[in-house]
This record gives structure tokens, C-alpha cells and sequence, in this order.
């Protein structure tokens, strides 16, 4: 069963009386363990599909299954406990809480999926040193690098080890070297916890890392390319 299965996927945005076709009959399967970049022209699609994907909307129109699960099918305590338990975000602007550490910043993914005590606490410590932040952690945002900060973001998204991972633009704000590192770590996690990533870039080093590229334009795939 793939992870991932999106069947005849249209999604339409109304803006006053005009119809506006954001996707239009996706066809897509992803299992698990893959590290697959989508890229586009900007207005193709690209983060409709994501956003679809990652149970923050619903299609139009065909389906979405996550793991043989119908996500319009889903109340909305299914989905927030879907995206809470199943899925994590990482987004070019890090969004990070200003006022939190970076340990409380990725703590804080940890709690409201329900995990506290010293195991919570030995799981936080460990990922920060696995993305490299070891003696950073009671540092703030503000006396972050970017590339700190994304790496916090990276930290957050893996600590609740979850199934998926859905990366849009990730290394948008950093610059060419803090890129390589960052999207170093994320394919050793790929390796090491077999998680799915997905990212959405216009980027071309985060393709040349990509085990599967999947060109959008006009709401359409018009390419799907798996490298060996």
C-alpha cells in the first residue's frame, strides 16, 4: 500500500464569481521512504498539492488517501490528529516561536502530540545534536543564523518521527553552502528513519538531491522522473 495515493485531484479557488483551477486531475502515488522534489513554474501548483497532501485542505474534487485513508473523508479532529501525529512541516520561513528556545521550540511539537517526561525530553536533546545544534540549545530565534534556525525547523518536523515530511521551499532563505548542510541532514534522516519527504522548490540544488522529480505546470504533472 503507497503511503500516498491522489486520484483525479482538482482543486478550484473562487475569488468572487470566477472559478480558478489550482490542480487539475492529479494523478499520484508515493510510498514510503521516498525523497521526491516537485518544481514548477510559480502559480503551477505546486503548493496546492502540498497543502492537499498535507491534510491542510481538500480537493475539489477526486481523492486523497494517506495510508489507504481517505483524508476528505476525515473529521476535523482526524485530520489535526493526521498532521499532529503523521506529519511534519517545514517551511521557508522557518516559523519558529520567537520567545521559545530552540529546545522549547522543538519540544513543543513533542507536547502537543502528548509526549512529556524524560524520555520527551532525551528525544529533543537527541535531534538537536543530530542536526548539529549541540550547545545552542537555550538559544532564541534572534541569536539564530538562518541556516540555525532552519536547522531547529528540520529538528521540530523530525522529533515526532513522522511519517511524512512536506518541505516547501526550504532552503529559500539561506544561502548556497547552509543549503547543502541542511539538505544533507535530511537525506541522512531519509536514510537512517526511512521518512517520506516531499518538497516543493524552485531550487535546483534540492533537485539534484531528489530520488524522484515531479514537474508541475498548469495544475498538471507533466513529468515523473525517478533516478536510480
Amino acid at each position: 500500500m503507497p503511503l500516498l495515493n491522489l486520484e483525479g485531484v482538482e482543486k478550484v479557488y473562487q475569488q468572487g464569481k470566477v472559478s480558478v483551477p489550482a490542480l487539475r486531475g492529479v494523478d499520484l502515488q508515493v510510498e514510503k521512504g521516498e525523497f521526491t522534489t516537485v518544481f514548477g513554474p510559480s502559480g503551477s501548483g505546486k503548493t496546492t498539492l502540498l497543502n492537499l497532501i498535507g491534510a491542510l485542505d481538500k480537493p475539489t474534487r477526486g481523492k486523497v488517501d494517506f495510508h489507504g485513508e481517505s483524508i476528505q473523508e476525515m473529521s476535523k479532529n482526524r485530520l489535526a490528529m493526521l498532521r499532529r501525529h503523521n506529519i511534519g512541516f517545514i517551511f521557508q520561513s522557518f516559523n519558529l516561536i520567537p520567545v521559545l528556545t530552540a529546545y522549547e521550540n522543538v519540544e513543543f511539537a513533542l507536547r502537543i502530540s502528548g509526549q512529556n517526561g524524560q524520555p520527551a525530553r532525551e528525544r529533543v536533546e537527541e535531534i538537536l545534536t543530530r542536526v548539529g545544534l549541540e550547545g545552542m540549545f537555550h538559544r532564541r530565534p534572534s541569536e539564530l543564523s538562518g541556516g540555525q534556525m532552519q536547522r531547529v525547523a528540520v529538528a521540530r518536523a523530525l522529533v515526532k518521527e513522522p511519517r511524512l515530511i512536506l518541505a516547501d521551499e526550504p532552503t529559500a532563505n539561506l544561502d548556497s553552502e547552509t543549503s547543502k548542510e541542511v539538505l544533507e541532514i535530511m537525506v541522512r534522516m531519509n536514510e537512517e528513519l526511512n521518512t517520506t519527504f516531499i518538497f516543493s522548490t524552485h531550487d535546483p540544488m534540492v533537485m539534484e538531491y531528489a530520488e524522484r522529480l515531479l514537474e508541475i505546470r498548469d495544475g498538471q504533472i507533466s513529468r515523473d522522473e525517478r533516478r536510480q
